[in-house]
């Protein structure tokens, strides 16, 4: 183990994302689809809109005709076809989302009408627009509507919907399971003595995956034994597709969480990273399981979920997680002590659009990040940014 190199947070992600084998694929139902990643692009069976349609309610008419007395032939309410095409002097009422009579090719408001009997009407405008919707203007039989890889959100739904595409197919979630390791730790139920704590990163870690709508399966605290620790990990191996392990994989005398995990068979590719908080991360790869160790303190394994972990699951499901650091000014200098890793600080963005960082005490105060909006990248290198530099800021 102490032969592995520090590498790089990006270096890291480049060396997951080589390891991951995609998780295979299933058909499920569209209305179960929202956060799934599509494995297989959806064409559209149908020209959308299908018919020329009105944009609003208003006289389906000849542009010609406009401004001239009218007779109204029928009123064409939405899911209803035309009984009549229009002829010079004719036009008919039409609601929104009707189809459009053969021989229009406008339609006036109704706000822009003035009855003239009570089967005439004419048009009191100065100018109108066609406020028709024309068959296939967005749609055409046979394009490509979703591609695969999308991430399907709520108006990928609806396009689903409209295209009558019910069994999208998708890659499936991963099962992650996640372990606890530590003496010292209790569950929150039980109120702690003497050097007992709480165990909060396990559960911080069960939402964070839930968020990725991956199947989680938690496997409590694991106490500083060796063979206990051997066990639960071979078990948690042996049922997901990814065990995520919190704490003993660092450099103390009972830290021997990257022992086990060789001698379960898994390569570890790396286990220190230059970034804080979370220098101490583990990836190791079998076949088409994967094991990572993240650090005890909760700070480090929130944030090293956020930005190595988070990545990698949407990785195995064939998504490339888009950067979501956006460049904001400092409202006030900030300085640290070292440079020799890439950090991440929590901060608040103020009603000026600034970003001001939050009173933060390290990697085990985790209540600093109750309040973050997100959390700032310091390069490698840096000790110092001045007031009014831009900073690059992932939201929470």
């Amino acid at each position: 183990m102490d032969h592995q190199p520090i590498i790089s947070l990006q270096q890291a992600l480049d060396i997951a994302q080589q390891k991951a084998l995609k998780l295979p694929t299933e058909f499920i139902y569209f209305k179960d689809a929202v956060g799934r990643m599509l494995a297989q692009a959806v064409y559209s069976d149908i020209s959308m809109p299908p018919f020329d349609k009105s944009a609003m309610d208003g006289y389906a008419c000849k542009r010609s005709d406009l401004g001239k007395a009218l007779t109204i032939l029928e009123v064409i309410p939405a899911g209803q076809a035309p009984s009549y095409a229009i002829q010079e002097g004719q036009c008919s009422k039409i609601m929104t989302g009707a189809q459009v009579p053969a021989g229009a090719d406008t339609v006036f408001m109704i706000e822009q009408s003035e009855l003239m009997d009570t089967n005439q009407v004419r048009f009191t405008g100065t100018k109108t627009s066609s406020n028709i919707c024309l068959s296939g203007e967005d749609v055409q039989t046979g394009d490509l509507v979703l591609g695969k890889g999308t991430l399907l959100k709520a108006q990928h739904i609806a396009l689903l919907a409209a295209v009558g595409c019910t069994s999208p197919k998708v890659y499936a979630l991963p099962k992650i399971g996640i372990i606890s390791t530590g003496s010292e730790l209790v569950e929150p139920e039980v109120i702690p003595q003497g050097s007992q704590i709480r165990n909060s990163n396990g559960h911080q870690l069960v939402a964070q995956a839930q968020q990725t709508r991956s199947l989680v399966n938690y496997y409590g605290v694991v106490r500083d034994e060796k063979e206990a620790t051997f066990q639960l990990i071979q078990k948690a191996t042996e049922e997901n597709d990814i065990t995520l392990i919190s704490g003993g994989v660092s450099v103390g005398d009972f830290d021997f969480v990257p022992a086990i995990i060789q001698q379960l068979g898994f390569e570890i590719h790396f286990n220190k990273l230059t970034v804080k908080p979370g220098k101490h991360t583990t990836f190791a790869s079998k076949s088409d399981r994967y094991i990572i160790g993240l650090p005890g303190n909760p700070v480090s394994s929130f944030i090293q979920f956020e930005v190595f972990v988070k990545p990698f699951i949407f990785h195995l499901m064939n998504y490339q997680l888009p950067d979501l650091s956006f460049p904001l000014s400092l409202a006030q200098p900030f300085k640290r002590r070292k440079a020799d890793r890439e950090e991440f600080i929590p901060v608040r963005i103020n009603a000026q659009k600034e970003v001001e960082t939050i009173s933060y005490h390290g990697s085990a105060h985790i209540h600093a990040y109750h309040q973050a909006m997100g959390f700032m990248h310091i390069p490698q290198g840096t000790d110092q940014l001045n007031q009014g530099e831009i900073v690059y800021v992932r939201p929470l």
